[in-house]
């Protein structure tokens, strides 16, 4: 019977071999995994606040702060003070790297299609409802059955 840390080893490994293949893919553009999520979490939404892409991309402030700090300078996105909470940021991003998004998305999709390969498409629909579950195990909320 595979137990939790089997689990947590096979999703650290599939976790950090995506993410290398991700980063090398992202490379010729001068992009990180990490900061073409933020692009493509503003494309999807843009003019939020700073917190907000904190929980959409599931990470925390000390990592997205200097992520998009290196965005900005790049001059993909613009930080203004939230004028509801001046101790708050809103993240918008900018024409040339909307622009830079939808181009890079495009040159990497053999990268995306590649990750999915070896699942069905049953089966990639069940493993992002699995993987679901286990973010939901780690939140401390339950799934029910579908």
């Amino acid at each position: 019977m595979v137990d939790g840390h089997e689990i947590a080893m096979a999703l650290r490994g599939a976790y950090l071999a995506m993410h290398r293949q991700a980063d090398a893919a992202l490379s010729p553009f001068d992009l990180t995994a990490n900061q073409f999520v933020l692009l493509a979490l503003l494309d999807e939404r843009d003019g939020v606040p700073q917190r907000d892409l904190v929980e959409r991309a599931a990470s925390d402030p000390n990592t997205i702060r200097p992520m998009l700090k290196s965005l900005q300078k790049a001059g993909y996105v613009v930080r203004e003070t939230d004028p509801n909470d001046g101790r708050a940021w809103l993240v918008r991003i900018t024409t040339q790297g909307r622009r830079t998004f939808r181009r890079v998305h495009r040159k990497t999709e053999a990268f995306r299609e590649h990750l999915g390969s070896s699942l069905d498409v049953d089966e990639r629909e069940a493993f992002v409802r699995m993987l679901g579950k286990v973010v939901d195990a780690m939140n401390g909320t339950v799934t029910e059955p579908a």
